[in-house]
């Protein structure tokens, strides 16, 4: 008898849904491709939606339905917290606690309603980090590893680690909340003016940009780190617990002023506490894995949860660990929550057999909606859109290749969705690694967002010693792991630009690729593989035998404050509201300007327009 399961994580943030049949994963996706608001928390019904029509299946047919965490035990959490700080609180006490009544405590209620009743199986609640740790081991590559999850906050665990063995995960140990990596991190993106939960990435990125000179002082005002990676943070600095902001007026006298307001220049102070904070965050992750190494005695090692995401600290366990492999959930935070609590019920609680993958069983992580030629072309007549379809796959790829070579800017909208917040070739913007005006210009005039965000080359996993530092057993296929460019692609400096400060960096070729060379000569790899996404692949490929360069800037294809395009729709809207040179959409090439109303737009009109992530 077939077994179909679905898994869904909802509520917080990064709602999604996921199918699993008989162990193998069918589908999943993050409901905001679907509705268009970015990190959408509602329960997914159009992500559920695509998923049983992945499968092809009804909701009838469905014989488990998880959810990615225990309700009553995180409800337990918050009337703790509450209760700890009354009267503080109150406000905050007021505002969610109805919400709990009335939903979140009833979510078998919720789910029924929300699914019209149609479902009449089991309903099963993991725990949140048992997700985490699920979706890092049982799609991965190994028979055994050690297994290491970080996020902001589940139930009451911060942090957790464990081993996996087979069909089985073990987690051993677990660090409680308040004291959260994760949210430690979200305390200086909220200082330094980006949004929580999203800005990130962008705090990542922009430490390179400074000094970390705040350092020491974060580790004696703000947190008591321990040899093997556990910390108490010093909550005086921290009122997330009792507000509903993430720091206070202690915190803004030790870093001598208030946060910084969104879209407001960014300040060498900025910069100097973006990598203060990294560093710090880069030594905890190295240290956890140390000391897990040390206690498991595992080669392998996985990820999942959101600090997993800092592909920073990922690169540097890889480096710096004893841990042989890593392998890194795509979907590290709570939208891989949902396939996670799907593989558990299958593994965990009914026993299944494990088959390995020397790959892993993430197909890519291209889990998402396609679209056939047809479907494309009838969208594309009904707005009168003017394009070429290419019926020899080979002369689109030849046409394509030419075009990066040209330094065209290219939407590239290919075959399934990705699962997880990386582009990984299929929902992507692609184009020449060489150039050194291409990174000014994507952010500038195709993203619009701050000229300082680094972008992520692919390369032909064939090709990755040749011009990355990175172990030849290793590889990078969803974008998780930032390594140093060889030092024989690099440039040497001039002598005015030695000693350059801040953004200022910016000014500088620094490699023979230098539009995804950061300021520190570091990338963030994804290394292309002819068996996970063979269309892809052949492009590159393509573009090195008329370029001699196996490197092209792949970045999201999407405009700041958007998710990334699911339908042929919202990727020609993102092709026509950008300076995006050329869209390709499958077999079929639309030039912009051939377009009906195409125009030259600016980031002033943007701002106008769109709200800002």
């Amino acid at each position: 008898m077939s077994m179909n399961i679905l898994g869904i994580s909802a509520y917080y943030h990064d709602s999604a849904a996921a199918l699993i049949h008989d162990g193998e994963i069918i589908s999943a996706a993050q409901e905001e491709r679907f509705t268009r608001k970015k990190h959408d928390s509602r329960f997914p019904s159009n992500a559920i939606e695509y998923c049983l029509n992945a499968g092809q299946i009804n909701l009838e047919q469905l014989n488990y339905i998880v959810f990615y965490e225990k309700p009553l035990v995180k409800f337990d959490r918050l009337l703790e917290t509450y209760i700890s700080y009354a009267p503080l609180g109150f406000r905050q006490f007021m505002m969610g606690i109805p919400l709990w009544l009335r939903q979140k405590l009833h979510l078998p209620r919720e789910i029924d309603k929300a699914l019209q009743n149609k479902y009449k199986g089991r309903y099963v609640f993991t725990e949140h980090h048992e997700s985490h740790a699920a979706s890092a081991f049982f799609p991965s590559p190994f028979e055994e590893a050690a297994i290491l999850t970080m996020d902001g906050v589940g139930e009451w665990a911060t942090a957790s680690f464990g081993t996996g063995h087979g069909n089985k995960i073990d987690i051993t140990n677990v660090l409680h909340f308040p004291h959260s990596l994760g949210l430690l991190y979200s305390a200086f993106t909220y200082f330094t003016g980006f949004r929580v939960n999203s800005g990130e990435y962008k705090l990542m990125g922009l430490a390179p940009y400074g000094e970390p000179k705040y350092y020491d002082l974060i580790m004696e005002k703000l947190i008591d780190l321990k040899d093997d990676g556990s910390f108490r943070l010093n909550m005086s600095y921290f009122p997330y617990c009792h507000k509903t902001v993430m720091t206070g007026k202690k915190f803004e006298k030790l870093f001598g002023g208030p946060p910084r307001n969104a879209e407001s220049p960014l300040t060498q102070r900025e910069m100097d506490m973006a990598a203060s904070i990294q560093a710090v965050t880069e030594e905890i992750m190295l240290r956890m894995a140390k000391h897990v190494h040390k206690q498991t005695g595992m080669r392998n090692l996985v990820l999942a949860g959101g600090v997993a995401l800092n592909c920073v600290g990922n690169g540097r366990i890889l480096r710096e660990s004893p841990f042989e492999n890593i392998w890194i959930q795509p979907a590290a935070g709570d939208a891989g929550g949902a396939l996670g609590a799907a593989l558990f019920v299958w593994y965990q609680l009914l026993d299944n057999k494990r088959n390995i993958d020397i790959f892993d069983q993430q197909k890519g992580s291209l889990l998402g909606p396609s679209y056939s030629n047809e479907q494309i072309r009838e969208f594309l007549d009904s707005v009168h859109a003017r394009y070429q379809f290419y019926p020899d796959q080979e002369q689109l790829i030849d046409k394509v290749a030419d075009l990066i070579n040209r330094e065209k800017v290219i939407g590239w909208f290919q075959g399934k969705m990705e699962f997880g917040p990386r582009a990984l070739g299929n929902r992507s913007i692609i184009g020449d690694a060489r150039s050194e005006t291409m990174q000014s210009i994507m952010n500038r005039k195709i993203k619009f967002r701050e000229s300082f965000r680094p972008f992520a080359p692919c390369v032909l996993k064939e090709d990755t010693q040749e011009y990355f530092d990175m172990p030849e057993s290793q590889e990078s296929p969803y974008m998780l792991l930032v390594a140093p460019v060889n030092k024989n692609k690099r440039l040497p400096l001039k002598n005015q630009f030695e000693n350059l400060k801040g953004l200022d960096k910016l000014r500088v070729k620094r490699s023979l690729i230098p539009a995804v060379t950061h300021v520190d000569y570091s990338a963030r790899i994804q290394t292309v593989d002819s068996e996970r996404n063979p269309k892809f692949h052949r492009l590159i490929k393509r573009f090195k035998e008329i370029s001699s360069c196996p490197v092209i800037i792949n970045t999201s294809f999407n405009i700041r404050g958007e998710p990334i395009v699911c339908t042929p729709e919202h990727a020609y809207r993102c092709f026509m509201v950008t300076n995006m040179d050329v869209l390709v959409m499958e077999d079929i090439v639309l030039y912009k300007n051939e377009q009906p109303q195409a125009k030259e737009h600016d980031v002033d009109e943007y701002k106008a327009r769109f709200q800002p992530d």
